[in-house]
């Protein structure tokens, strides 16, 4: 288990390496669009901002938090909805997302530990929601350094995205529609530091093996499976890769394959 302070400084590590991207570009820059259809820089910045906003009502109102959900013009526009509301010229949507990120951060370290905070037909605990947003951060920063042409270098704050794509098998199977399976999968991934990062039991028929990097951009969905050096062994294992997804909701817009990778 990571504590919470932990957590937290790795969020702000990976908010800051994505700040670092983009802070220098110049405002025509932000226009520039990125792999998620009609989402240009700017947009992902904004929807960081507005998720760490709506993140922020629910570690502190959870009253406002309902009401933003249910007052939503379009529910199933609510990502894209909330991406256009917090788009602003880039000097002001960045120091929106910085305050934002930083009170968010607050809230999250105040919180009791114990409790459970609202979310997106979930219930989540402070860590639990630090870590979701974590995840978040550090996929559309791949999507911003796509789009910019820029190769990220994987470090150890991956091991939080990858051990909730692990945890978040069954959701995965739930959203897509399918049943959650009752066998186990054990998931070995190669870390960025040269070791290996381990997740269920060790005696599992169906695994999941290869590059941490790999699963990361797998359970994010910036990648499709078969552009990716991932093998899976077992019925499970091999449909749970074609359904794996970190993020709460329905089944996202997968990406399509671009030519080669490895699967068995």
């Amino acid at each position: 288990m990571v504590d919470l302070t932990t957590l937290l400084a790795d969020l702000a590590a990976e908010s800051e390496q994505l700040d670092a991207l983009v802070s220098p570009l110049p405002p025509p820059e932000w226009k520039r669009p990125t792999p998620a259809p009609g989402w240009t820089i700017a947009h992902q910045i904004a929807h960081l901002a507005w998720t760490d906003h709506v993140a922020h009502l629910a570690a502190t109102d959870a009253d406002a938090f309902y009401a933003s959900v249910t007052s939503a013009p379009d529910p199933a526009r609510l990502v894209d909805h909330g991406a256009e509301s917090f788009l602003a010229p880039p000097a002001e949507l960045l120091a929106r997302w910085r305050d934002g990120r930083a009170a968010l951060a607050a809230a999250l370290a105040c919180a009791p530990p114990g409790e459970k905070l609202p979310w997106y037909g979930t219930r989540m605990s402070p860590a639990s929601l630090a870590t979701a947003r974590l995840m978040e951060t550090w996929a559309h920063g791949e999507d911003v350094a796509d789009a910019l042409g820029v190769r990220r270098t994987p470090t150890d704050r991956l091991r939080h995205v990858a051990h909730l794509g692990f945890r978040t098998l069954g959701h995965s199977f739930a959203a897509h529609g399918r049943a959650v399976p009752a066998a186990p999968v054990r998931v070995e991934l190669a870390a960025p530091d040269g070791g290996t990062w381990t997740f269920g039991p060790a005696d599992a028929a169906d695994r999941v093996t290869g590059p941490a990097l790999d699963f990361c951009l797998l359970v994010t969905q910036r990648r499709h499976r078969a552009d990716l050096a991932l093998v899976a062994t077992g019925p499970v294992a091999d449909e749970w890769l074609d359904v794996a997804q970190a993020f709460a909701g329905p089944p996202g817009a997968k990406r399509e394959s671009a030519g080669g990778g490895v699967t068995v």
